[in-house]
């Protein structure tokens, strides 16, 4: 046997025991005898450095150091779900897919949810290339080096897996490691860690890679996104994804209805508890992928999956005093300042009180004993009041009536919950919120510019909006409090490669009130340029599909206000982009306006460029069958009951060929 046969053998026979003791919990060698056989290849490897490869299983115990993790877009968008914690709740959902899908027999998949740190894996011919961390669901950091020290993540597939494909899952540390190591810290007069969750988290984002290699950190997975996947359902893909070799966990179940849902909620709500991980609640998904596919997403969330979170830890604590925050928008915040409280894993100190109704309702005093859950298990809120032990000298809590940052009388319009400071361009904390806001990553997207900066340039005056960001020089920046040379260039230099930041990201960043990126980019495709967007009257706005009253009001208003016209046009000297751009408009005609289109079924094409199409000529994509739909593109496997719907309704059906056909 040649050198590189042998390297390779062991590789294998190491891979495969491996998988039999991280991921099958059945090992069929000692520690010993793995060790020496890891050393074997360690030492042939050193001698032959020509045979190297990035996957192998010596890369395991980590070294690598990364200074600067890497932002990298994700090919598929990870989305948040949707939550529910009710059977109603899920009920309605039930109710909604059947609509849009026009079938009352869907099949759903349960699985638990498990509370880690979100991982989106990338394959290509059966090797791990990526690993990429959740981020903002758009783009997140290049973990790779990391999650290579994971035993249980396969860095070379086996069996018959697709060519490329992602595959998510959460990286989770078991509770019995994560004590073991908070017995080493207290043992070293170190703090222990707070919780499993964070432990995870903190772990992807370490410089050390050996540091990972020394955690007992676990790969979870339980999504598999790709083209030409040859998956059917969700619960195949599972099993299918496991024999693969990835962790995929058992527990998952195949349920015919909501009642067969709600039985594995309220049985793994009890024994939870059982489970060598940290759950928060049970993921429902409708089961037949070309559902999901037909379902399609929200602005944040897909159809077809709902969370169903077990309910939410409770502690009591006392309310020590009441602070109001002042957001971008003016809108202010009660903020409830507690006594210290250990609350699902986390010392919560904080927690909301929404707005003036919501502590009417609650009655919340200061010196109160109060209830705090996390609501979603996430943000931690008040949520009762314990009257016994409320202190004799208690007062009702009077809401303020001027703003805390600049002392402007207080607003609040009829069918609002929240108070505004009106102060728009003269209150600190809505100027700074305005910029930080503009910089974000869905916005602007500015490098080398953080919350803090923007902080301290308005502190020293350099900026008071965010069009003074483009004036900024090196020079200015030098003086500043730990700011050093590289980093006010590159501040400068972020600055500066903004100006090729799209048109409805940059409608997005300028904070209108209401408009959100899914507005912002109807907004861009409706208007084109901002000119135009400009001098549109409120009654033209509300034509726009889903723009409304309120945000038709909102963008006029915008418009009106000379300091905003000022800013744009100091923009605009900037150079940034205030159009869509001509490549974009090429591909892109009024054929279908005013048309409304169902697609249902499966097709040659993509149905994402189907949809794309659709809109890229001006019609719009239905989610059901209605009277006011113009057509249902139908494909292959499109279920009967939309073509009964449709039929009914006189709504004309047409393939995807004659679809093809009316385009052109």
């Amino acid at each position: 046997m040649s050198v590189k046969e042998q390297i390779e053998a062991l590789r294998e026979e190491l891979r495969k025991h491996n998988h039999n003791y991280y991921v099958l919990d059945t090992p069929t060698i000692s520690d010993y005898d793995f060790d020496i056989k890891l050393k074997e290849l360690q030492a042939l490897e050193a001698k032959h450095p020509e045979f190297y490869d990035a996957n192998s299983p010596t890369l395991r115990v980590g070294g690598e150091i990364t200074k600067n993790f890497n932002t990298v877009v994700h090919e598929h968008r990870m989305y948040s779900l949707d939550n529910s914690y009710s059977k109603e709740d899920l009920l309605d959902w039930e109710k909604r897919v059947e609509k849009i899908l026009g079938d009352s027999n869907i099949e759903f998949t349960c699985e638990l949810k498990y509370d880690g740190a979100s991982i989106s894996l990338t394959y290509e011919e059966g090797k791990l290339v990526r690993a990429v961390t959740r981020g903002d669901g758009f783009q997140g950091d290049d973990v790779t080096t990391n999650i290579k020290t994971i035993k249980s993540v396969p860095l070379q597939l086996k069996g018959d897996y697709p060519a490329k494909f992602d595959i998510r899952g959460e990286i989770v540390l078991p509770f019995e490691g994560f004590y073991k190591m908070n017995e080493e810290r207290i043992a070293n007069g170190e703090d222990p860690y707070m919780n499993p969750r964070n432990t995870a988290s903190g772990s992807l984002k370490l410089q050390d890679s050996s540091l990972v290699a020394q955690r007992p950190l676990e790969c979870l997975l339980y999504s598999v996104v790709g083209a030409n996947l040859n998956l059917e359902t969700q619960f195949e893909a599972l099993e299918k994804t496991r024999s693969w070799g990835f962790k995929v966990p058992t527990v998952a179940k195949l349920c015919k209805s909501v009642d067969e849902v709600m039985a594995f909620v309220e049985y793994w709500d009890v024994h939870r508890h059982e489970l060598p991980y940290e759950t928060d609640g049970v993921v429902v998904k409708v089961n037949t992928l070309r559902y999901q596919e037909e379902l399609g997403y929200t602005s944040k969330s897909p159809r077809w999956a709902m969370a169903y979170k077990f309910k939410a830890e409770q502690v009591s604590t006392v309310l020590n005093e009441i602070s109001y925050q002042v957001g971008r928008t003016g809108a202010i915040t009660p903020v409830a300042n507690l006594a210290p409280v250990l609350l699902a894993g986390t010392t919560v100190k904080r927690a909301s009180l929404h707005n003036a109704d919501q502590i009417e309702k609650l009655d919340v005093r200061v010196g109160d004993a109060v209830f705090v859950e996390k609501g979603g298990e996430i943000i931690p809120k008040i949520v009762g009041v314990n009257l016994d032990l409320r202190p004799q000298n208690s007062e009702p809590t009077k809401y303020i009536d001027h703003c805390p940052e600049c002392n402007t009388e207080l607003i609040r319009t009829e069918g609002d919950a929240k108070h505004y400071c009106p102060n728009e361009y003269g209150c600190p904390p809505q100027i700074t919120g305005k910029i930080q806001h503009f910089i974000s990553r869905k916005a602007m997207d500015i490098d080398g510019l953080g919350s803090e900066t923007v902080e301290l340039l308005f502190k020293e005056g350099l900026i008071q909006n965010y069009a003074d960001l483009y004036a900024l020089t090196v020079d200015q920046l030098l003086p500043l409090e730990r700011m050093a040379k590289k980093s006010a260039e590159n501040l400068v230099k972020g600055v500066a490669a903004s100006v090729e930041i799209p048109f409805e990201r940059v409608l997005f960043a300028l904070g209108i009130r209401f408009v959100g990126e899914t507005v912002a980019k109807k907004l861009a495709k409706a208007y084109k340029n901002i000119d135009a967007l400009m001098y549109a009257s409120a009654l033209e706005l509300a034509t726009v599909d889903e723009i409304g009253e309120r945000i038709a009001s909102s963008v006029v208003a915008f418009f009106q206000n000379e300091i905003n016209l000022d800013i744009i046009n100091r923009l605009k000297g900037y150079g940034l982009q205030f159009q869509v751009s001509a490549e974009k408009l090429l591909n892109q005609t009024e054929k279908l306006k005013g048309e409304t289109y169902v697609v249902s079924g499966v097709f040659e094409m993509s149905r994402n460029d189907l949809k794309k199409l659709i809109e890229d000529n001006g019609g719009k994509v239905g989610s059901s069958i209605s009277s006011k739909t113009t057509f249902l593109v139908a494909g292959d496997k499109m279920g009967p009951s939309k073509r009964t719907k449709a039929e009914s309704l006189n709504v004309p059906i047409i393939s995807e060929q004659e679809f093809l056909a009316k385009l052109s």
